[in-house]
């Protein structure tokens, strides 16, 4: 067993690397610049959405409650769609500050997680592919596995899906290398 303060330098190099790559896949790279539509007439739409005067928030519409959801108003509602899920930020230009370092401290409490259960299941000196296995295991289900219920619950394309999958699949690897290379011998 490894006490979780013997690996606090995997954790800061593996959330630094992930950090870093991805902001390289996410700027550089355009493979995810499909993920996302332009709304046909967005200039009405978004007017029709201020005139709502919606607050920050998820909405789902139809909406209905689930005793609701089998009634026949409900269904058509359904059948007239549109059918979907909307999220809605602050007006004002992206945080992307604030988003950013919640993004880091999300790579840092993965990596937290990732050495407890590392730490909890292999001994000081394992073997860097043992290491691997493990800290790779836990990283990618961490990063990776959450956005399949995206496909599935939210409509998200599943081209979006995979792609998320992929990336969290990269920085499971890139975890598990980190925390195989600074494993205490």
């Amino acid at each position: 067993m490894v006490p979780i303060t013997a690996l606090w330098a995997p954790i800061v190099v593996s959330a630094v690397i992930v950090f870093i790559v991805s902001s390289v896949m996410h700027t550089v790279l355009t493979y995810h610049r499909s993920d996302y539509r332009q709304l046909p007439d967005e200039n009405e739409t978004l007017a029709a959405l201020r005139r709502a005067n919606l607050t920050p928030g998820a909405y789902v519409f139809p909406y209905c409650t689930h005793k609701q959801m089998k009634s026949p108003e409900t269904m058509e509602k359904y059948k007239q769609g549109p059918v979907g899920f909307m999220t809605i930020f602050p007006s004002g230009p992206p945080a992307l500050p604030k988003f950013l370092i919640q993004w880091f401290l999300f790579c840092i409490v993965i990596g937290v997680f990732v050495a407890y259960i590392s730490g909890r299941t292999l001994a000081p000196g394992s073997n860097y592919l043992m290491v691997f296995r493990v800290a790779g295991s836990v990283a990618f289900m961490a990063y990776g596995l959450g956005h399949l219920s995206d496909g599935i619950w939210k409509g998200q394309r599943w081209s979006a899906t995979i792609k998320e999958v992929i990336d969290g699949l990269i920085y499971g690897l890139l975890t598990a290398g980190s925390f195989g290379w600074l494993w205490p011998r």
